[in-house]
């Protein structure tokens, strides 16, 4: 059997060579981003954000739902990949990165397609589900607090329509997934909702050894 590739510091730099598809405004984010406390740690990966406007773009979105804003780069990946009168809606419990996202989410034409909310993601999500309904959002990305993931995974499933994506990133967790005593709350939340999604047969799944772990939840059709 064919086993995960070790990806040299080489190998990962022929593969964004022959893979991403990068421009001025989305490095000048992610260097905006760098240069804050954490901010490397906290970004997602610039092959994370191509892939996910891939999964807006494969999922035919009109409605995206994010937990977890940060300085905006998922969000701007997505959000180029809506189709004209898609939606946006990203929520993060601060808005003290917002004069970071919004210049770039301007300067790429998107602006008028995203909603910001600030607040508490379980309420949020909830005011979502109240305001559009159930089976309503197409995508719904989350990268928040670990501790919350598995109020925001349920939300997030009533939220979808049958045949949309849940996408949960860092469900690896820097590895932390594989200590046995870790004793932490984010470590020890992430390893239940990954327990929980193997055995979860409301959905289809996939978890990709890539960045700090994706995972795909595709919620399922009636009667599959």
């Amino acid at each position: 059997m064919s086993q995960q590739t070790d990806f040299s510091p080489a190998l990962l730099a022929y593969v964004r060579d022959m893979s991403l598809r990068d421009d001025e405004i989305l490095r000048d984010l992610r260097h905006a981003t760098s240069e804050l406390p954490m901010g490397q740690a906290m970004q997602v990966m610039a092959e994370e954000g191509q892939f996910l406007a891939l999964l807006v773009s494969l999922t035919d979105a009109r409605l995206v739902v994010e937990v977890g804003t940060f300085t905006g780069y998922s969000t701007l990946c997505m959000a180029r990949a809506l189709p004209p009168g898609g939606r946006l809606v990203t929520c993060d419990i601060t808005d003290r990165w917002s004069p970071i996202a919004l210049p770039h989410w301007r300067r790429a034409g998107v602006a008028d397609r995203i909603e910001t909310r600030t607040g508490d993601a379980r309420r949020t999500l909830a005011d979502l589900l109240a305001e559009y309904g159930p089976d309503s959002a197409d995508l719904v990305f989350v990268d928040a607090d670990k501790a919350g993931y598995q109020v925001y995974y349920e939300h997030a499933l009533e939220l979808v329509r049958p045949g949309g994506l849940v996408v949960l990133d860092n469900t690896v967790f820097f590895g932390r997934v594989l200590d046995g005593r870790a004793t932490d709350q984010d470590t020890g939340a992430i390893q239940r909702l990954n327990a929980h999604l193997r055995d979860d047969d409301r959905i289809d799944l996939a978890m990709l050894p890539m960045a700090d772990g994706i995972t795909l939840a595709r919620k399922r059709k009636p009667g599959r």
